[in-house]
């Protein structure tokens, strides 16, 4: 019997990269290619360190695409910074990002597509601050709660569970992939 995958998602943070070739992803990001690593393996090391990525193999997602899901703590930092709409131009695709931290209630996503932003939302529940808000929200937010643009009097409530069902409408939800057979092995990753 094959590998199964092991979902991640919650109090993490995570790039979605539309037709992602994994070696092109390491060369953009600056990473440094580790080799292949079992998923359980993979997943606890994007979870335990501050200093490596996990790149999936291209998995079937939303709007007929295979997305690559790269994913690590890393992004949750400020020495990561990485910029999704420079990285959709390079790339010439569409770059999603994601994070989620329940502990402070911090949610973010934003979306570029060949180098033109789409949309960009954060949030920190623990003040019910919107941080970020560019763009008009699509459908799948406004599915979520989100109003059709920012307004001080309108109370947003956004949680990890709207992340990943926002993820699922744009790309793949990677709670989702729980047990599912294994397309191939992560590829872990050093950042710079």
């Amino acid at each position: 019997m094959g590998e199964t995958m092991v979902g991640f998602g919650y109090k993490q943070a995570w790039l979605a990269v539309r037709d992602g070739d994994p070696a092109a992803v390491v060369t953009v990001l600056g990473l440094r290619d580790l080799g292949t690593v079992p998923w359980r393996d993979g997943i606890d090391l994007a979870y335990l360190t501050d200093d490596r990525l996990v790149l999936t193999p291209p998995l079937p997602g939303a709007r007929v695409s295979h997305w690559l899901l790269a994913t690590g703590r890393w992004l949750l930092g400020p020495r990561s910074a990485v910029d999704v709409i420079e990285l959709s131009a390079i790339m010439q695709t569409e770059v999603q990002f994601f994070a989620t931290y329940r502990v402070s209630e911090v949610h973010r996503w934003e979306r570029a597509v060949d180098g033109v932003s789409v949309r960009a939302f954060g949030y920190i529940g623990e003040t019910g601050e919107v941080t970020e808000w560019r763009g008009d929200p699509d459908d799948a937010e406004r599915a979520i709660g989100l109003p059709p643009e920012v307004d001080t009097d309108t109370d947003i409530l956004v949680a990890e569970d709207d992340v990943m069902r926002l993820a699922r409408a744009w790309s793949v939800d990677p709670t989702s992939l729980d047990g599912q057979p294994a397309p191939g092995p992560l590829r872990a990753t050093a950042c710079p």
